[in-house]
């Protein structure tokens, strides 16, 4: 069996580190301008090639996005834009325009082709047409369910890989093309900008009675009709391997760091499981449940996945306390702090290929060696007994309902 590629979402250099420690097989970053999410930290010219190198030492590729839809103003940067991306290390561009595509080949030949799911891609015909121009992949939309899926890998070049998401935030729009944001607070949604009103709560306004706004009721929480679900597909990796997918994506650069590491080692734990004839720990499964997320859902993959309008919040019902950054053989960890926490707190940790345990806080000290019943500088170190060694970049967390009310 062909292992199915895990790509993890790297926004910037802290999540990076998260997504290659927790198990990706590689990540999608960006670059400064050209990309799809411009509110994530994304990467300057000096931090690029570090980025890359850190892979690629750990044996992680690299995907860069250049996936907006530039303007005649903008297009004549492309050319230095994908030269850095190659001099830089890039193992692969995900390519939305056609003209970005072909300047691609031209000053970035080195680099792998991937067409984003900007593009859209639903049927066989558009699939092959991209293999025949040069794409090396192509990122399916997210409307394909598995039979079309499974159809497109039939019919086209064995040669093309295929890439589908599998885990993250969905639009309401046809694989995010849409101008809703563009029209109310001149936010381009196909340049990386998205004010994501989609996830709005609307009222409606009479024409004749300004300032009155009248509620539309779906229930007595309100109403929430472009209400989007997450998708989730980790009960499910089985199928999408079957219908032949080479590659599953985690959407989530704008995300935070503990997403990254969470959702990777989930998703990588179940992979190999599957992969090795392993009954899968369903450990992993509930690991899923410890992000911020909204309702999931399988979207497309089993047909239409309906909307969920009881509410639009997040459910965030875990706290990350601190970061482990070393921890010796008797279990005395160096930690960064991340949230407050006390003594005596019932906590949990979970790191790189280290599955989730459960202790109680115990003794703790400052960085002078002073004991601490409370740690409370945000990042400040500090050094936790715990019952044994855990690796770096383990994530120590608490139970704490702070979704919205």
């Amino acid at each position: 069996m062909a292992k199915l590629e895990l790509l993890s979402p790297a926004g910037d250099m802290e999540r990076l580190e998260m997504a290659v420690r927790y198990g990706a097989d590689a990540v999608y970053l960006a670059g400064t301008s050209f990309g799809m999410r411009s509110f994530a930290g994304n990467f300057n010219d000096e931090e690029l090639p570090k980025a890359v190198q850190f892979a690629h030492d750990h044996g992680v590729k690299v995907h860069a996005t250049v996936n907006t839809m530039p303007r005649n103003d903008e297009v004549a940067n492309l050319p230095a834009h994908l030269e850095k991306l190659q001099a830089a290390g890039v193992d692969a561009l995900i390519l939305a325009d056609l003209g970005a595509f072909t300047l691609a080949g031209r000053y970035a030949p080195k680099c792998e082709r991937h067409i984003s799911t900007q593009q859209s891609i639903a049927n066989y015909e558009c699939a092959q047409a991209w293999f025949d121009l040069g794409a090396k992949r192509v990122v399916l939309a997210r409307e394909c369910s598995l039979p079309e899926i499974a159809e497109i890998r039939r019919r086209t070049d064995p040669r093309l890989e295929i890439e589908t998401f599998g885990h993250g935030a969905m639009c309401v729009s046809y694989s995010g093309r849409c101008l809703l944001s563009n029209y109310m607070t001149g936010r381009d949604s196909n340049r990386g900008e998205c004010a994501q009103p989609c996830r709005y709560q609307y009222a409606l306004m009479e024409e004749k009675r300004p300032g009155e706004y009248f509620p539309v009721f779906e229930d007595n929480q309100g109403t929430y009709i472009l209400n989007s679900r997450d998708m989730c597909m980790i009960d499910h990796i089985q199928d999408i391997m079957d219908a032949g997918v080479d590659c599953i994506k985690i959407e989530g650069r704008a995300k935070s760091a503990y997403y990254a590491a969470i959702v990777t080692g989930a998703y990588r734990h179940v992979i190999d499981d599957l992969c090795a004839g392993r009954p899968v720990d369903p450990v992993w499964r509930d690991e899923v449940e410890h992000v911020s997320h909204r309702i999931y859902s399988t979207g497309f993959y089993y047909g239409y996945p309906g909307q969920y309008t009881k509410n639009s919040r997040y459910i965030r019902e875990w706290q990350i306390c601190a970061i482990v950054e070393s921890c010796d053989e008797k279990g005395l960890a160096t930690c960064s702090l991340r949230n407050k926490f006390r003594r005596g707190d019932a906590l949990e940790l979970v790191g790189p290929d280290t599955r989730p345990f459960a202790f109680t806080a115990g003794e703790m000290w400052d960085g002078e060696n002073v004991p601490l019943k409370e740690p409370k500088k945000p990042e400040m170190i500090f050094t936790i007994q715990l019952e044994k060694q855990v690796p770096a970049k383990s994530v120590i967390r608490r139970a704490v309902d702070l979704s919205a009310k």
